[in-house]
């Protein structure tokens, strides 16, 4: 990095990873309905479309207290985030195709959270562009170590 100071990447709500979460869920409550009869089948199905909102919710839209708020990468190249609550989690690359023009899969050192996927559309696309160099080569753009800056 070429200060001292961390590096902090602003997440925003994704509607489409909503959007999508909840196309996902609403289509494994219809399989449900079609396999299971009676209320079984119904209250199976609510749950899921429950499960999917709650999905949404918290993963896409940032909206529940532990929901991730921005991702932080300091100068000795560790990440961390920060969520809604002022908690923080240690961020580590998954490598293989965890890292995508489209999104970061990043493992989560936490009780509650394992993984946390970064879609395109939370970060503008420079923090975006970083936030893969990081995940990718475990380090930031910069000057070379013993090199001068210009």
């Amino acid at each position: 990095m070429r200060s001292g100071l961390p590096l902090r990447l602003e997440l925003s709500p994704c509607w489409e990873l909503a959007g999508a979460l909840l196309l996902a869920h609403t289509v494994a409550a219809a399989c449900l309905l079609v396999v299971l009869a009676g209320w079984a089948g119904i209250a199976l199905a609510a749950l899921v479309l429950a499960l999917g909102c709650a999905a949404a919710w918290d993963r896409a839209l940032l909206r529940a207290a532990r929901s991730p708020r921005w991702i932080e990468i300091r100068p000795s190249c560790e990440a961390y985030c920060v969520l809604a609550n002022g908690e923080t989690a240690a961020l580590a690359p998954l490598g293989g195709g965890a890292v995508t023009r489209y999104w970061v899969a990043l493992g989560m050192r936490s009780a509650v959270r394992r993984s946390l996927l970064v879609p395109a559309g939370m970060l503008s696309a420079e923090s975006a562009r970083l936030l893969r160099l990081w995940a990718r080569w475990g380090k930031l753009p910069g000057v070379a170590p013993g090199q001068r800056p210009a």
